[in-house]
């Protein structure tokens, strides 16, 4: 997590100071939860709530180092918290803790963490999903050929192809909220996670009250594979953003031009090339959903744990926890507003489309010949040899086009008409159907 790629509302759930405030949260809610249980005076959880929120309330960088000094000296996070806490509270401190593990607050604020974090990511993708609707409506007849292998295949539309993309975000978001629910997840039952210390009650109220479901065996942690399983949708969600990237950096080049990154005023493509313009947001979104999806394994391999806990996924999580969400954040913002503003070139694509001399049209010129009585293996050798004898001449001299060639072959020539081969190599039959698949991605 590094500024450049960091929006302030996603970094700010991971800085310290965010962190202790849900610490106190918890050690608060739980004295709650004790008092409405009767377990503790009522007014020793109002003292606790009172000074301790006030202090709270105005954290800042000087107490973060009062409690990293006292870390330094007990060796333990959330003991020094507890000494720095207990300074303000006074002698009511004594119910703070009371019965609870370190793993009971490290863990459910984790929870929260992510559950702040997978609502801002949710958020991001709404915009996504915003961008790509009103683009793809607005080119949904916008013929353009599509690719398989990277080479020339049929005609489609760039509507459908962002619709395409569309469907796929709309999943995502879908995962992301599946994942959500599952990590929202409170434990509350002190060491080992037996309850011996701490009434299940407690743990109720607690969770209750932050909007999150009791963990049903905690094990004095919460299992990982709820993380795992986060982390897992993150890092689809970040296989999303790379494939439209991927997308936009290939329309982007020289040899094709159909689409392009918006060019600012003022902006620079090169320190020496004046001239370039280069697809530098889709490149970097690339290389930022690689850092998403490398916190992927490592949070699979924290489920792994020693009998009840250890705390091998603790430094783990303290890196990918941050990283991964900050930069999916980041990414998710940059491509909303990449497609939104994406310029895009329809002469362009209508001219890609006919370069290669009307040969994309050869499956349909293929059933027209089957139509017309022709054998299938016939008609496909038929077929491809015009089309080889038009893609092997292109930009000669001498070249004819795909319906010339066709139209020339004696094995075509009164079998099929010319009307029947200008009918299969009309371009508009293809998105003859588009209509239909938007209804099924848009509703």
């Amino acid at each position: 997590m590094i500024p450049r790629y960091s929006r302030p509302q996603a970094a700010a759930i991971w800085t310290q100071e965010n962190k202790y405030r849900i610490w106190f949260e918890i050690e608060a809610l739980a004295c709650e939860g004790m008092a409405e249980a009767g377990l503790i005076p009522r007014e020793a959880a109002a003292v606790i709530r009172e000074k301790g929120g006030a202090k709270l309330a105005v954290i800042n960088a000087a107490d973060v180092e009062r409690i990293d000094e006292i870390e330094r000296e007990t060796r333990h996070d959330v003991i020094a918290f507890l000494t720095w806490l207990a300074a303000s509270v006074g002698p009511e401190s004594r119910f703070v803790h009371q019965g609870l593990t370190s793993s009971d607050v490290l863990d459910t604020c984790l929870a929260v963490q992510l559950t702040q974090a997978a609502d801002l990511l949710l958020a991001d993708i709404d915009e996504v999903l915003a961008a790509l609707k009103k683009r793809a409506l607005e080119h949904k007849y916008t013929l353009t050929i599509g690719r398989s292998h990277g080479i020339h295949a049929e005609p489609t539309s760039f509507g459908l192809k962002l619709a395409g993309h569309y469907a796929e975000f709309a999943r995502n978001r879908e995962r992301l909220v599946a994942a959500r629910a599952e990590i929202a997840t409170c434990a509350i039952s002190g060491a080992v996670g037996t309850f011996a210390h701490v009434d299940p009650r407690v743990e109720a109220y607690v969770a209750s009250k932050l909007g999150l479901a009791v963990e049903p065996v905690s094990t004095q942690v919460i299992p990982r594979d709820r993380h795992a399983a986060f982390f897992a949708a993150l890092g689809v969600i970040a296989c999303g953003i790379e494939r439209l990237a991927t997308e936009v950096r290939h329309l982007q080049r020289s040899e094709v031009r159909e689409a392009e990154e918006f060019f600012h005023a003022g902006q620079k493509g090169s320190s020496a090339m004046p001239h370039k313009r280069n697809p530098v947001l889709s490149e970097n979104l690339c290389g930022l959903a690689r850092l998403v999806r490398a916190a992927v394994v490592p949070a699979m391999e924290n489920v792994a744990l020693w009998h009840e806990r250890d705390i091998s996924h603790s430094s783990v999580e303290r890196g990918i926890g941050p990283d991964a969400t900050v930069t999916l954040d980041f990414a998710l913002s940059r491509l909303a507003g990449m497609m939104d503003k994406l310029t895009i070139y329809p002469e362009r694509m209508r001219e890609n489309m006919d370069s290669l001399g009307g040969v994309v049209h050869s499956g349909e010129v293929l059933l027209a010949l089957t139509k017309a009585g022709i054998l299938r293996e016939d008609a496909y050798k038929i077929v491809q040899r015009n089309a080889m004898a038009t893609w092997t001449k292109l930009g000669q001299p001498d070249t004819c086009g795909f319906r010339a060639n066709l139209l020339a072959d004696e094995e075509v020539a009164g079998r099929v008409s010319e009307a029947q081969i200008d009918a299969a190599m009309a371009s508009e039959m293809h998105l003859e159907q588009v209509d239909v698949i938007f209804k099924r991605v848009f509703g």
